[in-house]
């Protein structure tokens, strides 16, 4: 998976849990700046572990703040 599906996963899922369009978002982009809190965070993260079928410890998600970030946690695990 290249790091363009990776980013159009996130897209994908992030406006299907919060239900606002992020075909926009960039991978510098705060993730809380785009009104996604920690439960939706949480979700988001289940659905592209299931659709990845992958798992990321929660300890792990911690201190992650932008879209990259947690990109580069995700793609850790695919590889």
């Amino acid at each position: 998976m290249t790091r363009q599906d990776l980013i159009g996963l996130f897209r994908k899922m992030a406006t299907e849990i919060a239900e606002k369009d992020f075909s926009h978002v960039g991978e510098e982009q705060k993730i809380a700046e785009l009104g996604i809190d920690s439960l939706g965070m949480l979700e988001l993260v289940g659905a592209m572990e299931r659709e990845l079928e992958v798992q990321i410890p929660d300890e792990q998600l911690v201190g992650i703040q932008t879209v990259k970030q947690l990109l580069d946690l995700v793609e850790k695990r695919v590889q």
